[in-house]
């Protein structure tokens, strides 16, 4: 389908375009995987360079990354700066990926920039993900943003957005994740991660792992970047909850600060230590974020970005709460938070996609709870019969639905008044339960 060739193309016939025509890593996995940056330089030089336009902060990391870049996009808003923020995959709306000041792209930029370029593109062959990048640098070069948030897709080094020189690298957590594509060991997915360490620019890491510092460390050196370890320099010293907002006290040089945050998950914590550190740096490069700002941002990321999906509550009778931790440190961290919360009986409603390592995070799923085994609407999500098979090897007990609606109704219905609702194991689990009509707007 030719779009630049028909008149009054509709939004919905330019998506149906991307999603259908072009390889994606959210329908097929692996296969849509381009392994090196030929093409987004392609797609650069078509569009003029528009990478080397405008000013960006670099977001890699396993977990964590889509977080860090929701709160500096946040933060930089509150400062008063034209903030771009790129981020994937999208939840509900295509548009959710690329923002400026929390508002979407509209579906006219989408439409016009599609038809305009999709000869001069289709000789490129892109993927979805490069078709996407090229959007958004485009946008944010065409609306003069001041600053932009890029959020690394997948690995690192070979992602295609590593085409842009940031004014910082940050990189938040490595752990297991995407291994066939990254590597097996630690060491190697952080190697990937680490890609984004550019010459002589500073590079932030937001939780110190023994057992790969030596790596981020040794690349910062080979390209003469400064590094800094955020959590070397911010001391936690306690956390609690209050009033549905996550309360974080540190220490920095001995000074106490406080901070309160509408992201609530006990995760968000290390996250913080990153954003921290890298606003710290770029008020160093003729940024100007003052601390009440600072914390006006951190405070307001959901309402000022639009961000969904980590550890919201989508309903309060009964309690249920959604997060898209899906990989080993993810589900720890959601196990970690489950805790936190009084409850007579915990129904989870878990779906998974068909490519990940599935056996490591049911073996780490609490075996009380009652389970709603579910599939995404994605060709990779693993199918819900097997996924209950497969939980019943490690004591999992529970039912298959054949959608996510139908197992977050089950759940709700069986729920009693004090009892509490999780919906997750997959990013593409939450990402359906949020379309749901009663969820729609929380």
């Amino acid at each position: 389908m030719q779009l630049n060739h028909l008149i009054n193309v509709t939004y919905q016939q330019t998506l149906n375009y991307l999603f259908e025509r072009l390889p994606m890593f959210q329908r097929i996995g692996a296969a849509a995987y381009k392994a090196d940056l030929r093409n987004t330089l392609q797609l650069m030089e078509v569009l003029n360079q528009p990478h080397h336009q405008f000013k960006s902060i670099h977001v890699a990391g396993t977990n964590g990354k889509g977080s860090s870049s929701h709160m500096l996009a946040s933060v930089l808003q509150a400062a008063g700066y034209k903030t771009g923020l790129y981020t994937s995959p999208h939840m509900v709306d295509f548009r959710e990926r690329i923002k400026i000041n929390g508002e979407m792209i509209p579906k006219k930029y989408v439409v016009d920039f599609v038809a305009k370029h999709q000869s001069a593109f289709e000789k490129i062959e892109p993927s979805f993900f490069e078709w996407t990048v090229g959007l958004a640098f485009n946008y944010f070069k065409d609306q003069k943003v001041d600053i932009a948030i890029i959020e690394v897709g997948l690995g690192g080094r070979l992602d295609s957005t590593n085409v842009i020189t940031p004014e910082i690298s940050l990189i938040t957590n490595i752990s297991f994740d995407h291994m066939n594509l990254l590597g097996n060991t630690l060491q190697a997915i952080a190697a990937e991660k680490a890609g984004i360490v550019k010459t002589n620019i500073p590079v932030v890491i937001s939780q110190t792992q023994k057992e790969i510092k030596s790596v981020f460390i040794e690349k910062a050196k080979h390209g003469n970047a400064s590094i800094c370890f955020a959590d070397q320099t911010y001391k936690l010293k306690t956390t609690y909850l209050k009033q549905r907002r996550r309360v974080v006290e540190l220490t920095k040089a001995g000074k106490l600060v406080k901070y309160s945050l509408d992201l609530t998950g006990t995760y968000q914590i290390t996250n913080l230590l990153g954003v921290l550190q890298t606003i710290e740096l770029l008020n160093k490069k003729g940024f100007t974020v003052t601390a009440k700002q600072l914390k006006r941002g951190l405070g307001s990321v959901c309402v000022s970005t639009n961000f969904t999906g980590r550890w919201q509550t989508l309903s309060k009778k009964p309690l249920i709460i959604a997060d898209t931790g899906h990989n080993e440190d993810g589900i720890k961290q959601v196990i970690k938070n489950i805790k936190q919360i009084p409850f007579k009986q915990l129904h989870m409603v878990i779906g998974m996609v068909n490519d990940k390592d599935v056996s490591t995070v049911l073996n780490l799923l609490p075996k009380k709870a009652k389970y709603y085994f579910v599939k995404a609407s994605i060709p990779r999500a693993l199918d819900a019969v097997e996924l209950q098979q497969k939980a019943s090897e490690f004591k999992l007990k529970g039912i298959s639905y054949a959608d996510v609606k139908s197992g977050v109704e089950a759940a709700v219905v069986n729920a009693g008044k004090n009892d509490l609702v999780f919906v997750g194991g997959s990013t593409f689990v939450v990402a359906d339960a949020l379309t749901q009509k009663q969820f729609s707007k929380n």
